[in-house]
């Protein structure tokens, strides 16, 4: 078992095992047992029916509130399963501020399931302080209370597709001072990067199917939990009722998928990260590209001390538009080595279009609104030589120029970049 004390990089390997291998295994086992037998019936066993507690669903999540400092962990058959289950501790009536730059499926979450039970979402920039604070407190531009205040801030620590920075100390102390909780999506960073909860927010979520697992082979979610108490009530016991009572609990071997994930995410994002930042640095000198968003390039989004407060580093995330006359699906259609797929954070390098494919939920006035174009192409880094990625890019931004080109009648689509 790791010893109090321990450094991230080794609790990644060991975790904080349950404590029953007594066979010498270095890897805890995988328990697939639906039930489990009672010693008598008047006994409290630990383990009565799996969905309400598994061993080795117990070492993962014991294992991410360790690498987070929570309270308590659990672990869900996907991020919207978590996702989900955070949102319904709330009651019809509350009203929750919602970063304005979220992912399509937490947006549809919001809009399209908990709306109809009478939670009601406020919009918000979070990086707008005033705005912020406006939106907590309930109160419209020309400060005349329109709402309750709010119940909760829910938002991500880099936003998806954008990579817009969010100050999670910042928001937190805001959150608190209305008495909303501060609900932080921190899937993009992973605990390598930040913890959240030594900032001030009070529950984090990941979608662990990404850089947790790392390899495109299991769906998962994992939520963690701060000390403390809402309404009365642990915000854990909250968690755990819903995760016991709906039941979008994680099975075992997916369990056990994401512990072996997590032992090589230090590896695996400092390699990702750093072929990013280079790859980043190729699109800026690009005559194809027109922004590209990545908050480890210079005048990234967010100012540099707030990007760095709480944050080792920027991810393996970034996004570009290509300049006009240019069709980003020319250039994804014709990506030899990424692969054209949704998701992130895995050994392979990924390439999408958000708006189609990860954003499709989001009306296009509102994906205008916050900055996701038609044109905007979002890349998940991977692992592999950072030299044939760019090559790979190179490739396809040429054909998608000649492309241009022969639409448009002209003899060279270079000749006027």
């Amino acid at each position: 078992m790791t010893r109090p004390g321990t450094r991230l990089n080794t609790a990644l390997v060991h975790g904080r095992p349950v404590g029953d291998n007594t066979t010498g295994a270095v890897n805890p086992p995988i328990y697939n047992s639906s039930t489990y037998a009672f010693p008598s019936v008047a006994s409290m066993p630990r383990y009565d029916y799996a969905r309400s507690g598994n061993p080795t669903r117990e070492f993962l999540e014991t294992q991410i509130a360790g690498l987070e400092h929570g309270e308590r962990g659990f672990a869900f058959a996907s991020g919207l399963a978590a996702i989900h289950a955070v949102l319904s501790i709330f009651r019809p009536g509350d009203r929750i501020v919602v970063g304005d730059n979220i992912y399509g499926g937490t947006f549809s979450l919001l809009h399209e399931h908990f709306a109809r039970w009478g939670v009601e979402v406020t919009p918000v920039d979070t990086q707008d302080p005033i705005a912020l604070r406006a939106a907590l407190a309930g109160l419209d531009a020309g400060e005349d209370t329109v709402a309750r205040p709010a119940a909760a801030v829910y938002f991500e620590t880099l936003t998806n597709p954008l990579l817009q920075v969010n100050d999670v100390a910042a928001i937190a102390r805001a959150a608190h001072e209305f008495g909303a909780l501060a609900i932080v999506d921190n899937t993009f960073v992973t605990p390598y990067l930040q913890q959240p909860l030594d900032l001030g927010a009070d529950i984090v979520i990941h979608s662990a199917t990404k850089y947790l697992a790392g390899h495109s082979d299991v769906i998962a979610g994992l939520v963690v939990t701060a000390a403390g108490t809402w309404r009365g009530q642990s915000l854990a016991d909250s968690l755990y009722f819903a995760q016991n009572r709906l039941g979008g609990v994680l099975a075992p071997a997916e369990c056990d998928a994401v512990r072996r994930g997590i032992q090589t995410l230090a590896l695996r994002i400092e390699r990702q990260q750093e072929n990013a930042l280079k790859i980043g640095q190729y699109l800026l000198g690009s005559p194809y590209v027109k922004t590209v968003h990545y908050p480890g390039l210079p005048g990234g989004h967010g100012e540099p001390n707030v990007a760095r407060r709480g944050l080792r580093g920027f991810g393996g995330v970034l996004s570009f538009e290509v300049v006009e006359r240019l069709d980003p699906a020319d250039v994804l259609d014709h990506l030899e080595l990424f692969r054209l797929a949704v998701s992130l954070g895995a050994v392979e390098s990924l390439a999408e279009l958000p708006a189609v494919m990860t954003h499709f939920e989001l009306p296009r006035e509102e994906r205008l609104r916050v900055g996701i174009t038609d044109e905007l192409v979002r890349l998940s880094i991977g692992v592999e030589d950072v030299r044939d990625l760019i090559e790979d890019l190179e490739q396809a931004f040429q054909f998608a120029a000649s492309a241009a080109a022969l639409r448009q009648g002209e003899e060279s689509f270079h000749a006027v970049h």
